[in-house]
């Protein structure tokens, strides 16, 4: 009996096309998350010494999160959004004034970038799928990943979920380390420390962050 083509439980191509080439979308928003950040900081009469007591983040580290000098990791922005009581969409790309939030197939959205700790090096750029909405506690985000020598394992609140759409990808949970091809897909809780990064070269996932 012939067999059937075997057939991706999810239209792969379709995200492939949806991302494009994150590397080559305008960066819209880049310097804008330090920023909301510094004004949330202020309206909220915060010193950056204050931030750094609530979150365990040194001064220094801050100072160049709200100069752009460093482009902060997801973990570091849900702390940051906890820290100051606000939402975690806010800081990443704004407020949202829309109850829903249709995304088309090559609309650009707003791309932010992210670095190490000190900032000498890029370990994934992200694309917010949702940024319309208003008052969301959930965040789809397509993510470009690349080699994170560094690994700087991340902990914080919430919950991800993440789907492997090309490459393959380091998962490191606990003490334990997997590697993910296109189609597998992971959901933790943040609480544990983690750290995905591209096995090789760079590769793409689609990541929903629940801040909770």
């Amino acid at each position: 009996m012939e067999k059937k083509n075997q057939v991706h439980p999810i239209n792969v191509d379709f995200f492939e096309d949806l991302t494009g080439d994150l590397s080559g979308a305008k960066d819209k928003g880049i310097d804008a998350i330090g920023k909301r950040i510094q004004l949330l900081r202020q309206e909220k009469g915060l010193t950056l010494d204050d931030l750094s007591k609530m979150t365990g983040f040194d001064i220094d580290f801050l100072k160049n999160i709200e100069k752009n000098k460093v482009q902060p990791q997801l973990g570091t922005i849900i702390k940051l959004s906890k820290a100051l009581d606000s939402a975690l969409g806010r800081l990443l790309s704004g407020v949202g004034d829309k109850i829903y939030s249709i995304t088309r197939k090559n609309q650009e959205k707003i791309v932010s970038r992210s670095t190490s700790h000190k900032g000498k090096k890029q370990v994934y750029m992200y694309k917010s799928l949702a940024p319309e909405v208003q008052g969301r506690h959930m965040e789809a985000l397509m993510v470009q990943l690349y080699e994170n020598p560094d690994s700087e394992m991340s902990v914080h609140d919430g919950e991800e979920f993440i789907y492997v759409l090309s490459g393959v990808i380091e998962l490191k949970i606990g003490d334990e380390q997997f590697d993910l091809e296109p189609g597998d897909s992971v959901y933790y809780l943040s609480t544990t420390p983690h750290l995905v990064s591209s096995k090789s070269n760079t590769a793409t996932i689609l990541a929903i962050l629940y801040q909770g």
